[in-house]
């Protein structure tokens, strides 16, 4: 059945088209998604994913057709489908995958999340050289945990032209969550544009694709609610920072269409269930540059796995995760249908499904919330005044002499420190939101000791040059971070810029833990917030080269990307 136009939200017109013409609804014409034993040779399966289960694979990398918009593209593909093919794994098997490459350019793939030697972790330059056009290589390892993970690219920009797919392990003991259905929710980005045309498009102009910028409108509204000096102050700083309030996101629905397992929002992917079953959704946020908001109107989910690891459980309205991250939730629906809804953080566009008791049934898609500003305390922590409740680091930080440079163009004194607060746009909401203090992972830390020494190192940028660092250094210009092989560390993270960053540090948990120094969460990536201070505990076990760094894509690529050496 086609959707009622009355029930979808109000909609910039390309937008709409875009996602009818995407379905296939639009006219009556037939979905350009199909299933993998549809498909034509050149084409690619959308909108579900193959599920290979076993100890050895086969996989092929290749240029495929693709049409999510109404313009055919050309997409990276894996078994010409996107998302990639669903590996399904047992812990303590050996697992081969044979992964061919069919492109004219060199390719990768990381396995994010899995623990695994060096060799096998698929970071060109730092793990191997890659996999060059026409040849194979086979990645062999031991499968040591459980839980959710995902695949992507680890090359240029092919995770953002659909090179990603989800990875489930089976513990060897026995499923402990209990669940009827069980059902992959992964969320990603796609543009119809070169991403590389993307990137010098953020390069020459970083606001590019913000079209949330303050208006006329919005200064007199200051000044009706604040007074006319005060208004003025409020635009005159944010001038000389040469920033804006609204930069949450670089990339926006003007150019994004976001998708729920590879099907637009009017594609409409669909879960089947019976009323009062136990349904497991393992959600998979495969953004290239996206944070998702997520919630099913009308139903409560109980999260009970993140990144792959067991939580105690803890049941929400919504949350918020960010490119790398997975949280698996446990729904129990009783009525007919459900949407299940993630929107952008910036609110420029959203993707979309349905939870039914069979196909073909939809129910009204809410409205995106409004868009906020961020505020001073998300700029600047608690070194402004008038921040209640805000914790923060008690002393003025100090900054290495390489952030007093070119490429940053803010620095925190005093960051926040605090966990409770799920981030711009999700507070205060009226509805139950997730946030990290509310997550402990079942079975506490695997090392039982205390730090033996500390690092910190700052996420620093310049906006208006689009550059992206750590501690003031893009990847080219630092070194690699060295750890000893045994040792107990601290990492601290401190964020100076005013966008949130979810760090991925490969091959070794991040063991994340409260202001106070106690055990939280057991974390593969961790998204720290403007003026947000974090620190987490690592045990060193990995020998060799290991690639560290922001997972969203552009902000990798233009330098927020660190080696760290294991010896």
């Amino acid at each position: 059945m086609a959707p009622d136009p009355q029930t979808l939200p109000d909609l910039p017109r390309r937008r709409f088209v875009q996602g009818l013409a995407a379905g296939g609804i639009l006219f009556g014409l037939t979905p350009l998604f199909k299933p993998a034993w549809a498909m034509e040779p050149s084409e690619t399966a959308t909108g579900s994913a193959p599920v290979l289960t076993g100890r050895e694979f086969d996989l092929t990398i290749a240029e495929t057709a693709v049409n999510f918009t109404g313009t055919p593209r050309m997409a990276t593909s894996i078994n010409g489908s996107i998302p990639a093919p669903t590996l399904r794994w047992r812990e303590g098997d050996t697992v081969t995958i044979r992964v061919t490459n069919r492109l004219n350019v060199s390719t990768s793939i990381h396995w994010h999340g899995i623990i695994l030697p060096y060799q096998m972790d698929g970071v060109p330059g730092i793990s191997f050289s890659g996999i060059a056009p026409g040849e194979t290589f086979t990645y062999r390892f031991k499968v040591q945990q459980s839980g959710t993970y995902w695949y992507h690219s680890h090359s240029g920009f092919q995770e953002q032209t659909g090179m990603y797919g989800a990875i489930i392990v089976d513990p060897a003991e026995g499923e402990t969550i209990r669940a009827d259905r069980d059902y992959i929710v992964q969320l990603s980005d796609w543009t119809d544009e070169d991403p590389m045309a993307v990137f010098t498009k953020l390069k020459k102009q970083s606001d590019y694709y913000n079209f949330n910028e303050p208006t006329a409108v919005d200064f007199f509204r200051d000044v009706a609610d604040k007074g006319f000096n005060t208004a003025l102050s409020k635009r005159r700083m944010w001038n000389q920072m040469r920033m804006t309030p609204t930069d949450l996101a670089d990339i926006s629905g003007y150019t994004y269409t976001f998708l729920m397992n590879g099907a637009t929002p009017a594609a409409n992917w669909t879960g089947l269930f019976n009323p009062g079953e136990r349904v497991r959704l393992r959600f998979i946020s495969s953004g290239t540059q996206s944070f998702f908001d997520v919630r099913i109107p009308g139903l409560k989910m109980t999260v009970v796995q993140v990144d792959g690891q067991n939580v105690e459980p803890v049941t929400v309205d919504e949350f918020r995760f960010g490119p790398g991250e997975t949280y698996d939730v446990i729904v129990t629906p009783k009525d007919d249908a459900y949407t299940i809804f993630a929107q952008s953080m910036d609110r420029t566009g959203y993707t979309r499904g349905t939870l039914a008791t069979r196909a073909g049934l939809m129910v009204q898609v809410p409205e995106m919330d409004a868009p906020q500003w961020l505020t001073m305390k998300d700029m600047m922590g608690g070194a402004m005044a008038g921040m209640t409740g805000m914790q923060h680091s008690g002393s003025v930080v100090r900054h290495a002499k390489t952030e007093y440079g070119p490429s940053v163009d803010m620095r925190v004194d005093k960051p926040r420190t605090n966990l409770d607060d799920p981030g711009i746009g999700l507070r205060n909401n009226g509805r139950r939101v997730l946030t990290y203090a509310d997550l402990h992972t079942i079975g506490g830390p695997l090392d039982p000791r205390s730090a033996e020494r500390e690092i910190e190192l700052h996420l620093t940028g310049n906006m208006e040059r689009y550059t992206w660092s750590i501690d003031g250094l893009e990847f080219g210009q630092s070194t690699p971070i060295h750890f000893r092989h045994g040792e107990r560390l601290r990492v601290i993270l401190h964020n100076d810029t005013m966008m949130t960053h979810p760090m991925h540090l490969h091959g070794m948990w991040s063991e994340m833990e409260s202001p106070d120094g106690q055990f939280l969460t057991r974390r593969h990536t961790i998204s720290v917030q403007p003026a947000q201070r974090i620190s987490f505990l690592v045990h060193a076990d990995a020998l060799g080269r290991w690639a560290w760094h922001c997972h969203l894509l552009y902000h990798m690529d233009a330098g927020m990307f660190r080696e760290v050496v294991v010896a």
